[in-house]
């Protein structure tokens, strides 16, 4: 399967994961320019669009790049999996930043898989490269989760900017226009993937993105239903609901109560 090529710009039909260094020039990667540092770790899903520049040197490239179509793993657990592995649509600039010991555990792998594919074929040639490909996969997963741990101090200072970009959301004019807050929006704000966002979320708080905000909105309208004699229908047009009942549907969810009742038992 080749890329399809539109002037400096690839758009790929399949899963790809890497380790490359020393290109000297600007790749990008969506919005992102990618970053060839030491040890660090990249994954793309299929139709996924990658640009560069005429300035772009490989004549000291190194590394490695895995690249499967969805078909290769089709018949095959994985493929249902596959999509649990967020990471596979985060911005590049989310890459992930392996130790030494943990690139050589990837490394390792890799040649697995390497040596496999270039073993004669016969009928376990398939399921055992699909096996490894799962394998790096979930070390994979493992150490992103490593990373979310790592960098804890920056991921706080996310979940503090988030709430700052929340409450300008309701304090400007934003909710009128566009109702609700999305993760989409929030994750643009925050100039990082909406998957990313919620891993990082999860790993913080025990909640992805979407139920985060949604946290952040009853908070919002128990203040309202305790201090503003507003009706439920009007502080739930304030917060962003087209329809009355769908706040409060979510606000029984969240707390149990009815609007009504929870303003009710303040009373």
């Amino acid at each position: 399967m080749k890329p399809f090529l539109l002037e400096n710009k690839f758009v790929f039909d399949f899963y790809s994961i890497s380790i490359k260094k020393n290109i000297k020039g600007n790749i990008r990667y969506g919005r992102q320019n990618l970053d060839f540092r030491e040890g660090v770790m990249a994954f793309s899903s299929p139709k996924q669009i990658f640009s560069f520049d005429d300035s772009i040197d490989l004549s000291e490239l190194s590394g490695w790049y895995l690249i499967f179509h969805k078909d290769f793993i089709r018949n095959y657990d994985l493929a249902r999996k596959i999509k649990n592995f967020h990471f596979f649509s985060y911005e590049l600039h989310e890459a992930l930043h392996l130790s030494q010991k943990e690139e050589a555990t990837i490394d390792s792998i890799m040649r697995n898989i390497q040596e496999e594919h270039l073993t004669s074929i016969d009928s376990f040639s398939q399921d055992l490269m699909v096996s490894q490909i799962e394998l790096l996969i979930h070390y994979s997963n493992r150490f992103y989760n490593r990373q979310f741990i790592t960098r804890k101090n920056s991921n706080h200072d996310t979940l503090i900017r988030l709430e700052k970009i929340l409450e300008e959301y309701f304090e400007s004019n934003k909710v009128s226009e566009l109702g609700l807050p999305t993760v989409k929006y929030i994750s643009f704000q925050l100039n990082i993937s909406p998957s990313y966002l919620s891993d990082l979320l999860k790993n913080i708080t025990g909640q992805n993105a979407q139920r985060h905000i949604h946290d952040w909105i009853i908070e919002k309208a128990k203040e309202k239903l305790t201090t503003t004699s507003l009706s439920i229908n009007e502080i739930a047009f304030q917060l962003g609901f087209e329809y009355p009942q769908y706040f409060s549907r979510l606000f029984k969810a969240k707390t149990k109560l009815s609007p009504l009742e929870f303003r009710n038992s303040f009373d």
